[in-house]
Formats: C-alpha cells, sequence, structure tokens
C-alpha cells in the first residue's frame, strides 16, 4: 500500500508542469553555481600552488556546493510538501482516503516516500557534477559521500516537518509558508544565537548538517535527524487519526 501512493505521488509530481520548471530552475542555479565555485578555485591556483597542504577540489568547489543545496531545499521543500494533504483536504479527495483501508500509516509514508523519492532525483546530479572533477584532479571521495548522506538526512527531516504542516490546514499556501516559516525559523535562531551551548542549535536542521558538511560522520547527527523526521511523521499520523475518528 505504501508503494502504491508513492508511485501516485510520484506520477501526479510528474504530470504536473510546475515541477519540469522548478527542476529545471534549480538545476540551472546548481550548475551556475558549481561553475562560478571551480572558476574561483581555478583562478587561486597559482596562490594555491605555494601552500605545503593546499586545499583541494572537494573543500573547494563540493563542500560550498552542497550547503547551498542544502539552503534552496529549504526554500523548495515547502513548495512541493504544502500539497501532500492540505491539497486533498480542499478537494475533499481526503476523507475517501480515510475511508478507505489505507491506514494512516500507509497515508503517511506513502506520501513521504513519494516525495522524498522525487527529491532524491533531484539531488543526485549534485555528486555526478561533482564526479566531472575526476578527470582533472583528485577527490575526497569521503566528504562528497558524506555531505550526500547528511542532504538526504537533511531533505527527509523538511519533508517530514512540511507534512506536518500540510496536515494541519485545507490550503496549499498556507502550508507552505507556515512550513517555510517554521525552517527559516529554526535556521535563524541557529545562527543567531552566540552562545555555543544554545539549546536553538541543538533544534536546527542545518546546523546539524554542518558536520556533514565538514566531512564528519557524528552518531548524535544521525540521531538527531532521524528522530527529528520520525517525531513529524508520527505527529502526521496522529493529526490523519484525529481526522478519521473524530471528522
Amino acid at each position: 500500500m505504501i508503494r502504491l501512493i508513492a508511485l501516485r505521488e510520484l506520477r501526479c509530481l510528474f504530470s504536473m508542469p510546475s515541477t519540469w520548471f522548478v527542476l529545471a530552475a534549480f538545476q540551472f542555479i546548481f550548475a551556475w553555481f558549481f561553475l562560478a565555485r571551480l572558476e574561483a578555485f581555478l583562478e587561486i591556483q597559482p596562490q594555491l600552488a605555494q601552500l605545503a597542504n593546499p586545499p583541494g577540489a572537494s573543500i573547494a568547489v563540493a563542500a560550498p556546493l552542497f550547503n547551498t543545496a542544502a539552503l534552496l531545499l529549504m526554500m523548495l521543500v515547502p513548495m512541493f510538501t504544502m500539497r501532500l494533504i492540505a491539497e486533498e483536504r480542499r478537494n475533499q479527495t481526503l476523507a475517501l482516503l480515510l475511508s478507505s483501508p489505507l491506514t494512516e500509516r500507509h497515508i503517511v509514508l506513502g506520501k513521504f516516500a513519494g516525495l522524498l523519492i522525487f527529491l532524491l532525483a533531484l539531488i543526485a546530479c549534485l555528486p555526478l557534477m561533482l564526479y566531472t572533477l575526476a578527470l582533472g584532479t583528485g577527490l575526497d571521495h569521503g566528504l562528497i559521500l558524506s555531505n550526500s548522506a547528511g542532504l538526504i538526512l537533511l531533505t527527509a527531516s523538511y519533508v517530514a516537518l512540511g507534512l506536518y504542516i500540510s496536515a494541519l490546514t485545507t490550503q496549499p499556501v498556507i502550508a507552505a509558508i507556515g512550513a517555510l516559516a517554521v525552517l527559516v525559523g529554526l535556521w535563524l535562531a541557529d545562527i543567531g544565537s552566540s552562545a555555543a551551548d544554545s539549546p536553538w542549535h541543538q533544534l536546527s536542521p542545518l546546523y546539524h548538517f554542518q558536520n556533514f558538511n565538514a566531512g564528519l560522520l557524528d552518531s548524535r547527527d544521525i540521531l538527531f535527524f532521524v528522530l527529528f523526521t520520525t517525531a513529524f511523521l508520527l505527529l502526521t499520523m496522529k493529526r490523519l487519526h484525529n481526522n478519521r475518528v473524530y471528522g
């Protein structure tokens, strides 16, 4: 059942012209930023040649590219999660889903998996783009894999939060604004906190992505993303359960 709902979401996504426009726009942004970072890296090669241990292309190009992708996805994901449940409720098709033999777990995990697969296909171009540099220089495979893993976990947390916000309203636009407001709010609270032990750091998904961006795999960051994603998925299931029971 989860697979069928995920496939339904994917078909719906790829049938919308706006999806292809967003895909093209973000691929253009990724490519532009990649080429800009590469050009800047090539321009400082004479200075880097004088250093005993100069930074390679992975640090100068790959890490900033993944960091930019993390920020762009924070803006992009609410645009897709807004319709997952809010649009179903607005079109009065959510009642049909809830009256079917499908459980809340099937509905939530199916929609979550469908959108996550779509977004993973979008960000898969990043490591592919970076590995074109292997034709002319050595790459830090560990750094690229760390960033890829971190971006997957970060994207999953964005989708889970956006899915929950979408379950709270009947208006997709309000769902998008709400999810974006929460994500940007957590990010601003993180960068605005000067104390190293501030709890706002621990609540921000982007803060926990920074270790991945630096090539560090910390079990605490992985646990945060797992708990963050699971918590919002469970809250969404609870919300749908209440809709089913209380109408």
